[in-house]
């Protein structure tokens, strides 16, 4: 078993399935831009959540519908911050608007994901960003790409060059996990040329994607906010584990995406 989950195999059919994809995708990040512009105020937590299901709900009108007529047997994730294994089957799981308070808050780094697991293997993922209007697409052994040029991971060999990033799984994380969070960042402060810090994680994992970092980590996490990147990293050359090295799946406690180059380096450095 590789290092990420085992991927699906691909029928000739999911390359025209993920153009259909991105179609969608590309829509319903059309009319989450149109929300965007002013910050949006909230004094309890509750308007706060109703903001967020306002943004959500706007790009689902698009997603759930366009996604089902194209696989009409496949199930739905709910809530973009399940986590675990999913039932045997095809099942979309969808971020709507990931990064949806930074979106709040009149900030730039937000997208809408969609990626289609089957039997619990990642077969396609579509990562759209309407500000800039890049559009990352993975197909499982065909590459990944941007805008349709080919992604890959960048070649640093030295974890003391490198850029490192990590991100908040969840809003209101566990003690544990928000210790373990501050000591990770404290020993990349010390071992790596520069620690980044901010919400969404897939955004930090599009750039590992892309060659323009070289570590990402989080510790935690849902299937929408790491799916999507996990098989855009991979596709692009990377590595994907946990933050011990070991195979990485939904279940895991930890992530970690690297260039292969950086790794193991970055294993250790987390594994203090």
């Amino acid at each position: 078993m590789s290092e990420t989950l085992q991927t699906a195999a691909v029928t000739d059919s999911d390359a025209e399935l993920l153009a259909q994809t991105e179609i969608a995708v590309r829509t319903a990040g059309s009319a989450l831009r149109e929300r965007f512009g002013e910050v949006v105020g909230y004094e309890t937590r509750e308007e706060l959540m109703r903001a967020l299901a306002a943004n959500d709900d706007t790009a689902l009108d698009v997603l759930r519908p366009s996604l089902t007529q194209l696989r009409p047997n496949a199930g739905w994730v709910e809530d973009e911050l399940d986590g675990g294994a999913l039932p045997p089957g095809e099942w979309w799981v969808v971020d709507p608007a990931e990064g949806n308070v930074n979106h709040l808050h009149a900030l730039p780094e937000w997208a809408v994901t969609a990626t289609l697991v089957r039997d619990n293997q990642s077969v396609l993922t579509v990562v759209h960003l309407p500000l800039t209007g890049e559009t990352y697409t993975a197909l499982t052994g065909a590459g990944a790409h941007l805008d349709g040029r080919p992604l890959r991971v960048s070649q640093t060999a030295n974890l003391d060059l490198s850029i490192v990033a990590t991100s908040q799984a969840r809003p209101d994380e566990d003690e544990e996990v928000v210790r373990r969070v501050g000591a990770s960042i404290t020993a990349m402060l010390f071992d790596a040329l520069v620690v980044r810090t901010s919400v969404p994680a897939t955004l930090h994992l599009v750039n590992v994607a892309a060659g323009r970092t070289d570590v990402f980590w989080q510790f935690a996490g849902a299937r929408a906010d790491l799916l999507p990147g996990a098989l855009l990293v991979t596709e692009a050359g990377g590595r994907i584990s946990d933050a011990e090295g070991r195979p990485w799946s939904p279940q895991s406690n930890s992530f970690l995406a690297a260039a292969p180059g950086v790794h193991a380096e970055a294993v250790s450095t987390l594994s203090r």
